[in-house]
This record gives C-alpha cells, sequence and structure tokens, in this order.
C-alpha cells in the first residue's frame, strides 16, 4: 500500500485542509452504531421514487442512451423544468440559455457559488441554515456571513437584512433557504417583496434554495424571490426531496442569461453532463408526475401533524414548521443550550437520533432537529421513547 512521500504534506489546497467533515453526518454515523436506535438525523425521504419515473429510466437504458448529453442538460428536461417553473409559479425562463441541469442541487450550489464569488466577497446566510453552504462558500475564498435568526422565529426581516448589510458592507450575495432546512419556516409573499426590495437597493446578488418547494403544508403557499426580482435572482431546486429521488441526483438552476452563461459553463467544467437515464427520469417526473408531490405531501402533513402535536404535549417548543419535513424544537430547560450533550442522551438512553441544533450555525443551539421523513411507525415508537426519557428527566 503505498503512502504519500512526506515531502508532499504540505501540497494540498489550502482552503480544504481548512474545513472540517460535516458534523451532520459525522453524528448521523456516530449514533448508527447504537443497536435499535430509530434515527430522526437525515433528511432522507423513506418513500420510494414513483413507479412510472423508475420505468422511465430503464426504456432509456435499454434504448440506448448512452452518450454523453448537452452540457447544460438535454433540451426535453430543460423545457420540462421551464414549463414546471411557469406552472407552479409564474415564472418565465427561457430552456436555451437560462436553465440548467445539475447533479442534485450540491452541484448547483457548486455551479452558483464558483461562478459569482470570489475570494473576498461577503455572502449572508441567515441561519439556523444547512450547514455545506458555508464550507461550499469558503472554497471558494469568499466569507460567509451568518446571520441569526432565531429572536424572529427564524425568518430573516428586511429591517434585520438592512442593519446586517450596514454594518457588514460592502455585500456581494445573500443566499435564502425557502422552505428552511433545519427550521420548516416558510416565507410569505410580503415577506419576500420586504427582502427583495432590501435586496435590489443595495445591488445583491440572490440565491434562492428552494428544493423543499413543492413540501408546503397547510394554508401556507410557496413563493420565490425571482417572481419579484427575476433579473438578480438565481433559482435552485431539484427533484430530490418532492419526488423521494435523493440518490439520482438531479438538481436545476435558474437565472438570468448573463449569469447562468458562466453557470454553465462552469457545470460543463465540474460534471461535463448529467447523467442520460437520469434525465429521462427528471423528464417523466416534471411532465406526467404532477400527482407525485401531493401525494408525498399528504403523508408528511400527517407526520408533521402527529410529531408536533406529540412533541407539544411534553413541553417542547418550536416555531411552528409550514414545510421540507423537519422540526427545529427547543430542548428540555434541564440541558440549558447544550443541544450535543441532549442528543447524545437522548442517542444512548432512548435510542433515537435527532441532530444538534448547534451545527445549522448560529441561532440553532439549544435546539434539535428532527426529521420526520420517517415511517409513522417510527415516528410513533420515536414519540413514545423521547416521551419516556423527557418525563425521567422530570422526575
Amino acid at each position: 500500500m503505498p503512502h504519500l512521500a512526506s515531502n508532499l504534506n504540505n501540497h494540498f489546497n489550502e482552503r480544504l485542509s481548512e474545513l472540517g467533515p460535516s458534523k451532520i453526518r459525522a453524528f448521523d454515523q456516530k449514533v448508527s452504531t447504537i443497536p435499535g436506535i430509530i434515527k430522526l438525523t437525515i433528511g432522507e425521504p423513506d418513500l420510494n421514487t414513483p413507479d412510472h419515473i423508475k420505468q422511465a429510466a430503464v426504456d432509456d437504458i435499454l434504448a440506448n442512451d448512452s452518450h454523453y448529453a448537452p452540457q447544460s442538460g438535454k433540451p426535453e428536461l430543460r423545457q420540462a423544468v421551464s414549463s414546471y417553473l411557469k406552472r407552479s409559479l409564474d415564472l418565465n425562463y427561457d430552456p436555451n440559455s437560462e436553465i440548467c441541469i445539475s447533479v442534485g442541487a450540491t452541484g448547483a450550489l457548486n455551479d452558483v457559488f464558483m461562478s459569482i464569488l470570489n475570494p473576498g466577497d461577503k455572502i449572508i446566510v441567515p441561519t439556523p441554515v444547512w450547514a455545506l453552504y458555508f464550507q461550499l462558500i469558503k472554497v471558494t475564498g469568499a466569507i460567509p456571513v451568518q446571520v441569526d435568526t432565531s429572536k424572529d422565529g427564524f425568518i430573516l426581516t428586511p429591517e434585520h437584512l438592512q442593519k446586517v448589510i450596514d454594518q457588514q458592507g460592502p455585500i456581494k450575495a445573500i443566499i435564502l433557504t425557502d422552505p428552511s432546512n433545519p427550521t420548516g419556516r416558510v416565507y410569505s409573499k410580503q415577506q419576500l417583496l420586504g427582502l427583495s426590495q432590501v435586496i435590489e437597493k443595495n445591488n445583491l446578488i440572490s440565491v434562492s434554495d428552494e428544493i423543499y418547494g413543492e413540501l408546503v403544508y397547510g394554508n401556507n403557499k410557496h413563493h420565490s424571490l425571482s417572481q419579484f426580482i427575476p433579473d438578480r435572482n438565481i433559482l435552485i431546486s431539484g427533484l430530490s426531496k418532492a419526488y423521494a429521488m435523493t440518490g439520482w441526483r438531479l438538481g436545476y438552476i435558474a437565472g438570468p442569461q448573463e449569469v447562468m452563461k458562466n453557470i454553465i459553463k462552469m457545470n460543463a467544467f465540474l460534471v461535463t453532463s448529467v447523467t442520460d437515464n437520469v434525465q429521462a427520469a427528471a423528464i417523466e417526473a416534471l411532465n406526467n408526475g404532477h400527482e407525485d408531490p401531493i401525494k408525498a405531501r399528504s403523508i408528511y402533513a400527517d407526520r408533521l401533524e402527529f410529531m408536533k402535536t406529540g412533541l407539544e404535549k411534553i413541553g417542547f417548543e418550536m416555531s411552528t414548521p409550514q414545510g421540507a419535513f423537519y422540526i427545529f424544537a427547543k430542548i428540555p430547560d434541564q440541558f440549558g443550550n447544550d443541544d450535543e450533550t441532549f442528543a447524545n442522551e437522548l442517542a444512548k438512553k432512548a435510542r433515537v437520533g435527532v441532530t444538534p441544533g448547534r451545527y445549522f450555525g448560529t441561532g440553532g443551539q439549544g435546539y434539535v432537529r428532527m426529521s420526520y421523513a420517517s415511517s409513522k411507525e417510527n415516528l410513533k415508537e420515536s414519540l413514545r421513547r423521547i416521551t419516556n426519557f423527557v418525563e425521567n428527566l422530570n422526575n
């Protein structure tokens, strides 16, 4: 087995050496070793990819579709994305020049960050948030400016955004996750309008991560910054969550032609093109799978109500989740803000895995994220175990 030459130990990308592995994944791996544990740690749908989508991929393979696809994605898929965005959000994007198909939403984020950020640029990241943003931004040499939204119910207000810009300027960009991971919060049309006015006033580029856009519950509705500032917003989404296609790795980007030109170029540098049969499955999902997210949404809404009601009965507090498939709950008072200790104790003693809130950035301390993208049976048993754990604490 070869070992690296000792005089090459410092021959690496310095930015990468400054970044640690995902704490969320590391914690999940640690608790996975506990026998009988039920994990509510990872945002992984327990539902299966719908059969008609799987069949489209099989048919594509059997048709020997095994050659390089266009670097921005198959024309039929770019058209399907364009039609979907028009149908769902009344947005108009030219499939020939304003849409790019990527390897998952994570690949899309890399494409965008590497296209718009330079070393030293500052980008606002409202927190708590999916922590991979920080790492991807830092790889470009840019600086993520964390903005704690916990005092405003985990919603970034226009006033708070302007205050941060005044204090931290110059700022180049902002990224907004809506619906939110980890809090499940959803921005209203009025809230997005207010943010868009501040973004435009201060000449920022905005990036909206809308991967959970199909998973919004109750009377809430998903809106997009692109509905208010289409000339400066870059929209990212994909099929992973609403269509239970996390392993297929299919994402997309939509934005103004001038910025998309570089994003498409970057996507080509990073991946050349997305796998043919995955694109065929995505075409089927977007063109003929209109009912699939509706079915998934109904299942998740039921689970949310079950978990929210049960957790509130035993004293957990939360800002009401409205989308995605997470609950971000305040931990019992006995633990103060030590969410890591609470999560470790819950895993060891109750055999339920939840993710410490501090892993999602400032404002997450004292909370834990619970994913309800798990079976109702698992959720019932998890709630029973959590209830017993909390009752033993109280006694």
